[in-house]
């Protein structure tokens, strides 16, 4: 089977619709900056998202918070149907005030649900994005779907409540700030006032993820917003820290499962239209 990755900006609701089909890559630990809320529709995937496991079927609906990081790999090689939607850390927070009247970002308490109904309303919701339909339309499913989530698979603390990152935000600030640069250990350590052994021990085990990798998700992100803005892949490269063009368009590959030309078409057409 080809593969297809597909895209879909809506910039009426302000998220991402996207698709993957017959794919059988495997994505390494990282997280995002954003909400994702997707679901199985066929294949058999190995999942594991902050320190557990799951074993993903047909149906199985996934929810990351944002810095949730995971990683999945097929089951024998199965290909891989695959649904979801992006949701920015503001956009969810203001249907969640819709929703809920509290002004909060929303901690979804489970990372996979098994033969939910939700995974339904979500597939109608690609639909009607994919497919251009009405705002009113669009906006009722989305609202229906978020309710839907909210009230059944969230615990009632807030993101910033469940953020562990310890003693690892002043870490986390400067690598969010310095992204561009040739980052040492070293530099890290004297930040952080330990080794260079305790630090990357320490790091990985509080965030799941290490200093290295949380750079190269952060340069990725950063990536992203560059190439939605129109920027060239080259030019993106030299801006976000990478050794160049090369390096670049296989990390972005390796993560997002698009190249960064294949990414930024995406929105140039969505500019268009």
């Amino acid at each position: 089977m080809q593969e297809e990755r597909h895209i879909y900006y809506d910039d009426d609701l302000k998220i991402e619709a996207y698709s993957l089909q017959g794919v059988v890559q495997e994505f390494p630990n990282h997280f995002h900056n954003f909400y994702v809320i997707g679901y199985i529709e066929n294949g058999q995937r190995h999942m594991r998202c902050k320190a557990c496991d799951y074993d993903l079927d047909p149906g199985c609906l996934i929810l990351f918070n944002p810095q949730d990081n995971h990683q999945c790999a097929p089951i024998n090689q199965n290909p891989l149907d695959y649904r979801a939607i992006n949701i920015d850390i503001q956009t969810m927070e203001q249907y969640a005030y819709e929703i809920t009247g509290k002004k909060v970002q929303p901690y979804f308490s489970q990372h996979v649900v098994f033969d939910s109904d939700c995974a339904q309303s979500l597939a109608r919701l690609y639909t009607l994005i994919v497919h251009k339909a009405p705002v009113l339309e669009k906006e009722e499913a989305f609202c229906f779907l978020l309710q839907q989530l909210l009230l059944q698979f969230c615990d009632g603390t807030t993101l910033t409540e469940r953020d562990a990152l310890g003693n690892f935000q002043e870490i986390r600030e400067y690598l969010d700030a310095h992204y561009p640069e040739n980052i040492s250990l070293e530099q890290l350590a004297r930040i952080s006032g330990c080794s260079k052994s305790y630090l990357v021990r320490s790091f990985t085990h509080t965030l799941g993820i290490s200093p290295y990798r949380y750079l190269q998700t952060v340069r990725l992100e950063k990536a992203k917003d560059m190439l939605q803005r129109g920027k060239l892949a080259v030019e993106v490269a030299i801006d976000c820290g990478f050794a160049d063009q090369s390096h670049f368009s296989n990390a972005f590959k390796r993560f997002i499962g698009l190249t960064p030309n294949q990414y930024r078409q995406i929105f140039l057409k969505n500019a268009k239209n």
